[in-house]
């Protein structure tokens, strides 16, 4: 039998079954979400892409410096906001098919092109992968920014920003952005937009990474290009008593000798290949 053209409703099954647990008082696990500030904007040789480094599960810190700025080509990069295992593999599998594009065409890949593949899948799944992301990059066409939501809409501009501090971010890009900014505007702008959202909203936090992507090919990959949140001057400000140093030979040794393993103990039985 022919199956009917038009829309898959291949996860209706899946979705009710979400649905039922969630009204029937026992929940499924969540999963871990980030509370994200991501940026990106074009500048006059490139593109910059900046988030912050804070993962959150609820109401708890489950990562300080986690990485939101996820490879997709050598020209292509992606931050990613929402559930941190879907935007991790939603990335991966798109930059996978880049990957075999490359290979196959002999050509750099398109930005449009991650655009469109990231867009069909988000779409496919009709906003039940939690992954909003900023996608950035170079090719033939010069530096672009999209802007992809969960349910797979898209648009261009110059900036955008997305995450729970996108609010507070975007205040910094509308009131200080200017056509035609040089590099290092550009990456102190992004910097500022994401310090904004680490300082405005409790989902941020931690550490600013930036990624430059700039039209000669060349990439500049910085993990903690700002460090606000350094616990080590607050560390060195707490007096910890003695008592809480244990000094060495406090423990008694009972036995210092050490048997090591080895295969003439294991007993190896053939596995029966006929």
């Amino acid at each position: 039998m022919e199956e009917p053209a038009g829309f898959s409703f291949e996860n209706t099954m899946r979705n009710e079954m979400l649905q039922r647990a969630a009204t029937s008082g026992r929940p499924l696990p969540s999963a871990t979400k980030t509370g994200t500030t991501i940026v990106g904007m074009i500048f006059d040789g490139g593109v910059v892409l900046g988030a912050d480094t804070r993962a959150t599960n609820d109401t708890t810190i489950a990562e300080k410096n986690c990485e939101k700025i996820h490879y997709i080509a050598d020209n292509i990069y992606c931050c990613g906001a929402g559930t941190a295992a879907d935007t991790e593999k939603t990335t991966d599998l798109i930059s996978s098919q880049l990957e075999l594009l490359r290979m196959n065409s002999k050509s750099q890949p398109r930005v449009v092109t991650a655009c469109t593949l990231l867009k069909r899948m988000l779409f496919r799944y009709q906003g039940h992968i939690s992954a909003a992301l900023v996608l950035g990059g170079c090719d033939v066409n010069g530096p672009h920014i999209f802007n992809i939501a969960p349910h797979g809409s898209t648009f261009s501009q110059p900036y955008t920003t997305m995450g729970s501090g996108s609010l507070a971010a975007m205040a910094v890009f509308e009131t200080e952005w200017r056509e035609d900014m040089d590099e290092r505007a550009a990456t102190e702008l992004v910097k500022k937009a994401i310090l904004a959202g680490v300082f405005n909203d409790l989902g941020s936090g931690s550490n600013c990474d930036t990624t430059v992507i700039r039209v000669d090919g060349t990439v500049t990959v910085t993990r903690g290009a700002v460090t606000p949140n350094d616990p080590l001057k607050l560390r060195s400000m707490i007096n910890r008593s003695s008592k809480m140093t244990i000094p060495l030979g406090a423990t008694p040794v009972i036995s210092s000798t050490y048997t090591p393993f080895t295969l003439a103990d294991v007993t190896v039985t053939e596995m029966e290949t006929e």
